[in-house]
């Protein structure tokens, strides 16, 4: 899809970036700007800035910037297209289509889909709420703790045993309804994939219904088929990057930084039923990287709350190493004995909530499953937990990590920690991890470790007052209009932001038009409020290059006399000493919140003086 540019400016002018910021971390006002937490790195002390007036926001910390557009996609993972169309949905806007043939017809595809699946989530609803046929349907739901607030929050619905009930009561085409996974072609037509199930909807972050899960009701027919069936892979749904109740509990894991992780709908259920309302599952398959990925986006600390038999703790060195890529923390609720979160919730909220509160890193609960399969009061009991926990142990990457649960281990199992060592060093060697380095966290968006291994020099005079300079001029720019000169920015990169900003006709347009480098500092400075006055940023930035200029005509007086160039020594002394004189001025009178019409004067007959050099103090 092409949006036309007009269409594109629209949505972003309309867009309230803080309230779109707000829900995926929290803002405070401070002045002008609204500050919080990062979304895209991990950090204690908020680094992440937005500016609501222009709609822009910075960090401070791993420079991520942007607009409300970038924001989303870096936010959602989504394209320039989806992040414009989801913002225009928020703000009633129409955005036009400019785009080919071929990319139409694959855009309309995806809208047919998405109706499809809406529409088929309504009639399942509708038909579990209302229909005599789901009365026993509603029975079951009921015995598994979900009443009619749960139904509603999370629309669940019934799909009725009839072969056709969908195809035959939505306006959607039996070609969209295949393509969407809900109907498939039989001998006598199109037929519906889910019969005699209740439905459990599974909806993108931003709440377009994508695919279902369905799950059969004992007693209700013959029971043929498995008991659990999903959707299959489509054009709007992928299983390895969806997680069912995103859409619900984001809100939530951004406000408290942590999310729960179960492996059924009804466990998602339950637990925002006792008040877990961070709560989200996977949809018939095991975590996945992206997944993690999807996480890291509103929270860094990740709780799994599996069943204790479950398939899921088989990848334990994948944790560790998303632990590491992604600087998010994998904790473990620890479940009691054939118990799921689903099942607690109904008989045990406050243990379901306890063992939430109390979840504990990774390691240590893979620890304490490998020590307490031994008889810890015999020798052999103990030799044998104490082999298995070095094993464990083996598997995470980091050595300081290991080093204390080895004591911890040794205490456990009353072993000399020396003893355990040479063990540990084997079984690592075993694995081929050896005894690497620890690479350093990658940051979110990948700027963090660059920004850190390139170690800028503390920034000249110059430079600040370029920056105060600039920042007053996206601020304050009727204020600043006519006070600036491209000559007096020293740093290139500065003279080319003012450049930027002074051919266009906003700051949006000026950032539109710049290269990258140039785009970030100027997302940037509009995310600082300016701690000086236009008078005295003015008068910095000109005595900054003042002194510059008399380093320069200094040096060439020097080339003069050694070369024994009289006229010029003469006509470049004559003008180092009007520098200095000039500059005098700036020195007895100094510059206050307005700066003394003597010292305007002077940077006046400064500016016109590195002007009339086209900015080359010779």
């Amino acid at each position: 899809m092409a949006i036309p540019r007009d269409d594109v400016q629209a949505v972003r002018a309309a867009t309230d970036i803080v309230a779109l910021v707000g829900e995926y971390t929290p803002l405070k006002r401070v002045g002008r700007r609204f500050t919080g937490l990062c979304p895209f790195h991990a950090e204690k002390t908020g680094s992440f800035s937005v500016n609501g007036e222009e709609g822009l926001y910075y960090c401070f910390g791993c420079q991520a910037a942007g607009d409300a557009i970038s924001f989303l996609r870096a936010v959602e993972g989504c394209t320039f297209v989806e992040a414009v169309e989801r913002l225009a949905g928020r703000v009633g806007i129409h955005v036009r289509d400019e785009s080919d043939e071929k990319d139409r017809l694959a855009r309309d595809k995806r809208g047919a889909l998405y109706s499809a699946m809406e529409e088929a989530v309504a009639f399942y609803h509708s038909r579990l709420v209302k229909h005599p046929d789901a009365a026993r349907a509603r029975q079951y739901l009921r015995s598994r703790g979900l009443d009619g607030d749960a139904v509603r929050r999370f629309r669940l619905g019934w799909a009725p045993e009839g072969g056709s009930e969908l195809v035959r009561n939505v306006k959607s085409k039996p070609d969209a309804l295949a393509g969407a996974g809900l109907a498939t072609q039989g001998s006598y037509g199109p037929r519906d994939s889910f019969r005699g199930r209740v439905v459990f909807p599974i909806f993108q972050t931003d709440g377009k219904a994508i695919a279902l899960g369905g799950r059969l009701v004992p007693g209700i027919g013959d029971g043929n088929g498995p008991k659990y069936r999903n959707s299959p892979e489509t054009a709007i749904y992928q299983k390895r990057s969806t997680l069912y109740s995103l859409n619900l509990a984001r809100q939530e894991i951004v406000r408290t930084g942590e999310v729960i992780v179960c492996e059924g709908y009804t466990d998602v259920i339950g637990l925002f039923r006792v008040g877990l309302q961070r709560a989200v599952a996977t949809c018939g398959t095991a975590l996945t990287e992206e997944h993690f990925k999807l996480l890291a986006r509103f929270g860094r600390r990740i709780v799994l709350a599996f069943d204790a038999d479950s398939a899921g703790w088989s990848a334990a060195e994948r944790f560790y190493e998303w632990e590491r890529r992604h600087e998010i923390e994998v904790a473990v609720a620890e479940l009691p004995a054939g118990s799921d979160p689903g099942e607690l919730a109904s008989t045990d909220p406050g243990k379901l909530r306890q063992v939430v509160a109390e979840a504990r890193s990774y390691l240590d609960f893979r620890l304490r499953q490998s020590l307490a399969r031994e008889d810890l009061r015999s020798p052999e009991g103990r030799a044998r937990a104490a082999g298995a926990a070095v094993a464990v142990l083996a598997e995470h990457p980091n050595v300081l990590v290991r080093e204390q649960y080895l004591v911890e281990v040794a205490d456990r199992t009353r072993m000399d920690a020396e003893r355990l060592r040479p063990q540990l060093a084997e079984a690592i060697a075993g694995r081929g991890a050896g005894h690497r380095k620890q690479a350093p966290p990658a940051a979110a968006n990948g700027t963090m470790a660059a920004n850190a291994a390139r170690k800028s020099p503390p920034p000249t005079a110059g430079q600040r007052a370029g920056r105060d300079a600039l920042a007053l001029a996206i601020h304050l720019p009727a204020k600043m209009a006519g006070r600036l000169d491209e000559c007096l920015f020293a740093d290139p990169l500065q003279q080319e932001a003012y450049r930027a900003l002074d051919s266009a006709k906003s700051l949006h347009e000026a950032i539109e038009g710049a290269d990258d480098e140039v785009a970030r500092l100027l997302v940037e400075l509009a995310n600082v409020d300016p701690e000086v006055s236009v008078g005295q940023a003015v008068v910095a930035l000109v005595r900054a290059r003042g002194q510059q200029g008399v380093a320069d005509l200094e040096a060439q007086v020097r080339q003069a006399q050694a070369s024994g160039e009289e006229e010029r020594l003469l006509d470049k002394g004559a003008e180092v000493a009007w520098l200095k004189s000039e500059l005098e001025i700036f020195s007895e009178v100094g510059a206050g919140e307005n700066p003394p019409e003597q010292v305007t004067e002077a940077a006046g007959r400064l500016v016109a003086w590195l002007v009339q050099r086209g900015g080359e103090a010779t």
